[in-house]
């Protein structure tokens, strides 16, 4: 039996009637289009479950390995704005604010779910830039001089003064 081998180029979302697109190439390099109709969804839905029942169901599996589960929820998250009635560009900058981090935000102030999606949003920024050993521009051992421009302030905790050395 000859097993397939597809590789996703580009996904993306049709609002009317709903479904997701696939664009992908076959091992012998043909590029092929595959709608999804997306069934049973609302503008209550759970986008995270919606993306995770079609990633594994077993009629699309195959087609969507190379598209990862974030990108699926996305899309949903899309679908689900346009049900509701936002436009296309109100709805992208919601997902955009979602999906970084604003560093003066207190994280202090949020309750769990909202602490652990901006977590899971770092662990991603910092698995992305990370260099690892394999990485062609990886450094052992670098040493940067930081710029001192401003005063340098000081801190209570490590005067030597205190403990009396």
């Amino acid at each position: 039996m000859d097993i397939m081998s597809y590789t996703a180029k580009k996904c993306g979302v049709r609002f009317e009637p709903p479904a997701i697109i696939l664009i992908y190439d076959k091992t012998e390099g043909k590029s092929r289009q595959r709608i999804m109709p997306v069934r049973n969804f609302s503008k209550f839905s759970d986008c995270s479950r919606a993306a995770e029942q079609l990633k594994n169901n077993p009629r699309h599996r195959e087609y969507l390995e190379g598209v990862s589960l974030k990108q699926m929820e996305r899309l949903y998250k899309l679908l689900k704005a346009h049900l509701k009635g936002d436009s296309l560009d109100v709805s992208l900058d919601v997902i955009r604010r979602e999906e970084t981090i604003d560093p003066d935000e207190d994280l202090n102030k949020l309750d769990d779910k909202e602490l652990d999606k901006r977590k899971s949003i770092m662990d991603e920024l910092f698995e992305k830039n990370r260099k690892k050993k394999d990485d062609p521009d990886f450094e052992y051992n670098v040493e940067v001089d930081f710029p001192q421009d401003g005063v340098v302030e000081s801190c209570g905790w490590d005067d030597e003064s205190e403990i009396g050395l």
